[in-house]
């Protein structure tokens, strides 16, 4: 992992940092320097991740949230601000995949579920952290965590959480245009397939995985969550001072 200090000084906050990208991008920020505050439902994997940032002399805390709830992400500004005094970065990453099948066969309870973590969720996310942001005099920067799903292609078995994802791009754009003037920078990264149990089909190993990417991918493989979180810490950096509102597609060349 590369290391520097393009974030000294700075506070990032990075939701469902309990596992997979949102690890990775939390020790990916934490060795450019920043102070990262760590999200999500479950405290236990959240202490996990603070540990390893510790082992390598980071500074991190855990605050679990559950942003789908009002008042939660407030909350969690509020907690990152009084441990670290500012809110430089937000990351906001977390999200779920139900389904697998066809459309009408998808339960209820987990269209609402997808709707309820991966779109209000990060709404009320962004207000949050973009409330505290414009009162900074040096504003901040924010990356959501999309898909490729939803703007860019889909597939089988995926019609909703596409459809949460392409709200999820759509509102993060539109927060862009409404906020640059405030000082704050909003841009999406969309992954494709990456190496993460989100990306496993039933019963699939990971060696089937990269067998099955092999054939189907451009690249012939799936993304690290190292490759992710270069691609958020990119955007989330000054080297990308001039990028607003956009949505850089890390997906094997999936979507070509």
């Amino acid at each position: 992992m590369t290391t520097g200090n393009r974030f000294s000084g700075r506070t990032a906050l990075v939701t469902g940092a309990g596992s997979g990208i949102g690890r990775t991008t939390a020790l990916a920020f934490a060795a450019e320097g920043a102070r990262v505050v760590v999200a999500g439902r479950r405290e236990g994997p959240l202490k996990e991740t603070v540990a390893l940032i510790e082992e390598r002399r980071g500074e991190a805390a855990a605050v679990p949230a559950d942003l789908a709830r009002p008042g939660e992400a407030m909350r969690l500004v509020a907690a990152a601000v009084d441990r670290f005094g500012s809110l430089d970065v937000a990351v906001n990453n977390a999200g779920i995949f139900r389904g697998g099948g066809p459309l009408a066969d998808l339960p209820e309870a987990d269209w609402h579920e997808q709707l309820a973590v991966n779109v209000t969720g990060v709404h009320l996310a962004l207000q949050a952290e973009i409330r505290r942001m414009r009162t900074q005099p040096t504003g901040g920067a924010i990356v959501t965590v999309s898909s490729n799903f939803g703007v860019h292609t889909t597939s089988a078995g995926a019609a909703a959480y596409a459809a949460t994802k392409a709200a999820v791009t759509a509102l993060s754009r539109g927060a862009a245009l409404d906020h640059i003037k405030d000082g704050v920078r909003v841009n999406v990264v969309s992954p494709g397939a990456t190496a993460t149990s989100m990306s496993l089909r039933a019963g699939e190993t990971d060696a089937d995985r990269a067998e099955r990417a092999r054939a189907a991918l451009p690249l012939g493989r799936v993304s690290t969550t190292a490759e992710i979180a270069a691609a958020v810490l990119y955007l989330a950096s000054d080297d990308a001072a001039s990028m607003v509102g956009t949505d850089l597609v890390v997906d094997s060349g999936a979507s070509l």
